[in-house]
């Protein structure tokens, strides 16, 4: 095993660390926090002025630095923790995919509770500590992965486990030693915005970073979770299918980043089904606690009234601030007054020449698809490349107990723009309603032998007269990966014969294909 230093820097530069050994230390860096030195790959032999220094090592950060690297430029990226790739596998995405993929696998034992190979699943509450645990327990292997093919296999420089301090738009310290570059990229990331009433610091009230960092008690038989978004839903599902009541205090809409009515309202029914409380028009008024700081109920207002709800478990998914602050106070970039957004034209370069910014610190949408693709288009602009990057007409997802897709336009807003809107749908329009076992595919076959409703809900749009694909929306399981490319193809002037021709594998998510094929022969198009 590799020993540390005892000084305040450690130069891994000449070890060549295994994946396994790279986990050991950052586990250990995560132990000791301020103890552990900071972690330093800079090439010495290298005499090349930097072209750029990434803030922030996370997916922005990672990514464009790589993509610096292999056009033929020196970089260096600095971040804050012992490890490259930022909060999505520390805190933010990835636990959400575990607990998520937890919801799915709780939602289809308790439906099939008791019967086939299914045990009883009837007032059985799962502990939720135990898989916080087992997060925390696995994460520090993604972070081992990212060190070792940063420095082994990309070639990137860096400092780790040390915050970087700007100087002026050329100059950055971190950990006793100046560095220059002729660019600076920030990568700054974002954080959770905060309730503000009486009673937030209490014991028992997080949000999606607190919640994995600080849980050191199994929850009670009721959480509260306060928003609306795409974070209060993905927990909030995990919370319900661990067998606790589960309220949702919403300010105005659930889920309106939904562009379809229909597959919202699926979305939104199959929820309830499970059991969550939703209420919209719900404000917080105040969080109460017990003598020794433990929050013990939530006040809020509601449509109907002033409700008071005993817990010991507040969960708050509000949205996010990009933390812009030392960047306005340093370098005197413009941000966007309402979000606190850095501004940047197409070239990720903000208001101050050579300072680009990239990832949740531009603002929405605050996805990792964004954070990878800007940062690697904010290098190719430092190195003269001809680029133009706006993020839109993106496909987006989510979890509940589902994954739900969608590209595109949703039918309402496609009947304002287009008079001939195609719908195509499964399960279709009947007199028995959604008892229908269509969509079957991935993961739903025992919901649509026995549960057909459970099994999904699938939506096509198209312009009756151009035929094209105006939008697409899904909620099941396995599709979310095809939504990526179909994206493209949509955006290029995908028609519904050329969906209609493409091959798919029997069964699967792609119906759409299947469903194009049926209609695709008409000269004049109908709904399905």
């Amino acid at each position: 095993m590799t020993t540390i230093a005892s000084e305040s820097t450690w130069d891994v530069r000449d070890l060549n660390m295994s994946i396994e050994e790279w986990s050991t230390h950052i586990d250990d860096a995560l132990q000791r926090e301020d103890s552990f030195p900071a972690i330093f790959n800079i090439d010495a032999d290298d005499t090349r002025e930097f072209d750029a220094i990434f803030i922030g090592g996370g997916a922005a950060g990672r990514f464009g630095s790589a993509y610096l690297r292999a056009l033929g430029g020196r970089q260096l990226v600095i971040d804050r923790w012992p490890f490259l790739g930022g909060s999505c596998p520390h805190n933010a995405c990835v636990p959400h995919h575990l607990f998520s993929e937890c919801a799915a696998e709780l939602m289809l034992a308790r439906t099939f509770s008791g019967r086939f190979w299914f045990p009883k699943m009837e007032e059985l509450t799962v502990n939720m500590r135990e898989i916080v645990d087992l997060f925390r327990k696995g994460r520090v292997g993604p972070h081992a992965i990212m060190n070792y093919q940063s420095k082994e296999q990309l070639s990137m420089e860096f400092v780790l486990n040390a915050a970087a301090k700007i100087i002026d738009k050329h100059t950055v310290e971190v950990a006793g030693r100046t560095f220059k570059a002729r660019n600076i990229v920030l990568g700054l990331g974002a954080r959770p915005q905060m309730l503000a009433v009486p009673g937030i610091d209490l014991k028992g009230v997080f949000d999606y970073t607190t919640f994995v960092e600080d849980l050191d008690y199994e929850p009670g038989g009721t959480a509260v979770v306060v928003g609306g978004s795409k974070t209060a839903v993905e927990y909030g599902c995990f919370f319900n299918a661990t067998g606790r009541r589960t309220v949702m205090l919403v300010r105005t809409k659930l889920l309106k980043l939904i562009p379809d009515g229909e597959t919202r309202a699926y979305v939104i029914d199959r929820m309830r089904e499970q059991g969550m409380e939703i209420i919209e028009g719900a404000e917080v008024i105040r969080i109460e606690g017990d003598g020794s700081g433990k929050v013990t109920r939530v006040i809020a207002s509601t449509p109907d009234g002033e409700i008071e709800i005993p817990t010991d478990f507040v969960f708050q998914a509000l949205g996010e601030i990009p933390n812009s602050e030392e960047a306005l106070e340093m370098l005197g970039v413009k941000i966007d007054p309402e979000t606190g957004a850095v501004l940047v034209n197409d070239k990720l370069e903000t208001s101050v020449p050579g300072v680009y910014a990239v990832g949740d610190l531009i603002g929405a949408p605050m996805e990792m698809f964004k954070a990878r693709k800007s940062g690697t288009y904010a290098a190719r602009a430092i190195m003269k490349e001809e680029i133009s990057y706006s993020p839109r007409d993106w496909p987006d997802f989510l979890h509940t107990h589902y994954e739900v897709s969608w590209l595109g336009l949703g039918e309402e807003e496609a009947r304002e723009r287009y008079s001939n809107v195609i719908v195509i749908k499964m399960p279709p329009d009947n007199p028995n309603g959604l008892n229908i076992g269509l969509p079957a595919s991935d993961r739903v076959m025992l919901y649509a032998m026995d549960q057909a409703h459970l099994s999904g809900f699938q939506k096509l749009l198209i312009d009756g007269d151009s035929r094209l694909i105006l939008g697409a929306h899904h909620v099941g399981y396995g599709a979310r990966d095809g939504f990526q490319y179909l994206n493209v193809l949509v955006k290029q002037g995908l028609t519904i014969d050329a969906l209609g021709d493409m091959d798919e594998l029997f069964l699967n998510p792609s119906h759409f294909i299947q469903l194009a094929r049926l209609r695709a022969g008409q000269n004049e198009l109908h709904d399905l």
